[in-house]
């Protein structure tokens, strides 16, 4: 008398085998591996936001270098900084704003810097989330302004710190221009108040 578990397991692997024959045959076959495709090494390779570290020269954007210049490109997601001696240059990645509506471009100037700033939500960030605070104190955990600032003679307009490292290099701000903490840090000093600014 046979044994009804090995029959049951003979079956079983017998579909199995079965459903697995045609994925086999199809891999076997020369149409799974077309051999008219040109090979990677012709093909162009696809260059994706390139520009975002590629450095840019003042004079396309300034007519003097006075006591620095920063020019935030919301397109490639960049900042770019040079010094009014016209020795140093930076460039770092940023987040701009989230749509169109919400962005300004043109020319201002820094006119206020502040170190671990206090945030208030504007008006229509709160229209738009009425979860978000009246006032968010400086150094306090979830300040979307980070922990530095420099204000633009725009209101409501700044470059600053974000503790929120995803949203650099994305469309994520309400309208200011957001940089990695430690790259504030690092630009914070060289940016004097009087600095000319473009957002492009």
């Amino acid at each position: 008398m046979s044994d009804p578990r090995l029959s049951r397991r003979k079956i079983l692997l017998t579909g199995a085998a079965a459903l697995a024959t045609p994925a086999v045959a199809r891999a076997q076959s020369t149409d799974a591996f077309p051999t008219d495709e040109p090979a990677i090494r012709d093909q162009t390779p696809v260059q994706r936001n390139i520009s975002s570290f590629s450095t840019q020269n003042w004079q396309d954007h300034f007519d003097e270098l006075g006591v620095g210049c920063l020019l935030a490109d919301i397109t490639s997601r960049a900042v770019h900084y040079w010094s009014g001696d016209g020795y140093s240059y930076r460039l770092y990645p940023s987040s701009v704003p989230m749509s169109e509506e919400l962005t300004r471009r043109g020319y201002s100037r820094i006119v206020r810097k502040t170190e671990f700033p206090s945030w208030t939500p504007t008006a229509s960030m709160r229209e738009r989330d009425p979860t978000l605070p009246v006032r968010m104190e400086g150094g306090e955990p979830g300040n979307p302004l980070g922990t530095r600032a420099m204000y633009l003679d725009w209101p409501a307009y700044l470059v600053h710190g974000t503790h929120d490292t995803r949203k650099i290099g994305r469309q994520s701000s309400s309208g200011c221009i957001g940089l990695y903490n430690q790259h504030v840090e690092e630009l914070y000093p060289l940016v004097e108040v009087g600095t000319q600014v473009r957002l492009l």
